[in-house]
């Protein structure tokens, strides 16, 4: 169902409120440089210090701004089951494809609990869900055994995975559990080389933001079977990878955003601060690696 390079948009704030003028522009440089899809309102778009109505404006002007030529993957994921389903409610109104939801988050809840959870919000929106394991933020971990039990049981609401799990075996797992037309997608642009070779197609993407060209041509690299291609601009990403993470993310992100474009600032929300003079000094050495300095 999704495939490629997919950023998690960071949300551009100006004087601590939603810049929309420069998501605008942000959303249409994303698809000119070849981007396959967007997530509005994911880990990277600050979604946790977002309002109810300042997160549903995200998703509507992405949406907006995309106008069908890209799919929009709504952040939708809350640690609270009726907030994860007002989200994708409002998703579906407003024209999103898919919504993104993450395991909900400090409650901890078990097994049994992730499956009431999704089931629920499978049974009670007809928006298609991707899962969303994260378990080094969440502390939860969704196994291959909960994500093949919830696929098998809602097959038309449960249509993929984003896993940031860093345990790659997962995918051939799910795989065998599920077959080859489960959608699978990396949540950790690092190993998403890897994630191709065992089944994955695609990663939704930090990196992404910044360089969305390079990003682009590296899945491409890799859906085409041009593995020697795909090493070589892994490389040359790889550095950034890690840069975007030098510092609590997205700071590194907007960082470099802001350097490339006077329209976009590199303003955070608290509790993330801005990048330290370590990280800028990585994201910066990083870029020039690049060559998108």
């Amino acid at each position: 169902m999704f495939s490629g390079s997919i950023p998690a948009l960071v949300t551009p704030f100006r004087d601590g409120s939603f810049d929309e003028a420069a998501f605008r522009k942000f959303v249409d440089w994303q698809i000119e440089n070849g981007s396959s899809a967007l997530v509005p309102c994911g880990t990277t778009g600050e979604a946790a210090t977002l309002d109810r109505t300042e997160h549903h404006r995200v998703i509507a002007v992405c949406v907006e701004q995309a106008a069908g030529r890209v799919p929009v993957i709504a952040g939708c994921g809350s640690n609270d089951s009726e907030v994860a389903l007002d989200h994708l409610r409002v998703s579906k109104e407003l024209g999103a494809d898919a919504g993104l939801c993450v395991a909900p988050y400090y409650n901890r809840p078990t097994q049994a609990g992730l499956l009431e959870h999704f089931g629920y919000l499978a049974e009670n929106s007809d928006l298609p869900i991707v899962l969303y394991n994260v378990p080094g933020r969440t502390v939860t971990d969704i196994l291959p055994e909960t994500v093949i039990a919830l696929a098998k049981a809602y097959p038309k609401s449960i249509v993929s995975l984003k896993d940031a799990s860093g345990d790659l075996s997962r995918v051939v797992t799910q795989r065998m559990g599920l077959g080859a037309d489960f959608n699978q997608l990396s949540g950790d642009d690092p190993l998403a080389l890897a994630g191709y070779a065992l089944g994955q197609s695609g990663c939704i993407s930090v990196t992404a933001n910044v360089a969305p060209k390079l990003c682009a041509e590296f899945h491409a690299a890799c859906a085409e079977g041009d593995f020697e291609k795909a090493r070589g601009l892994n490389e040359t990403l790889y550095p950034l990878h890690r840069a975007m993470f030098a510092d609590a993310s997205p700071a590194p992100a907007k960082y470099a955003l802001s350097k490339l474009h006077d329209w976009l600032l590199p303003d955070v929300r608290r509790p993330i601060v801005a990048c330290s003079d370590s990280a800028r000094s990585a994201v910066d050495a990083a870029m020039v690696s690049a060559g998108i300095a």
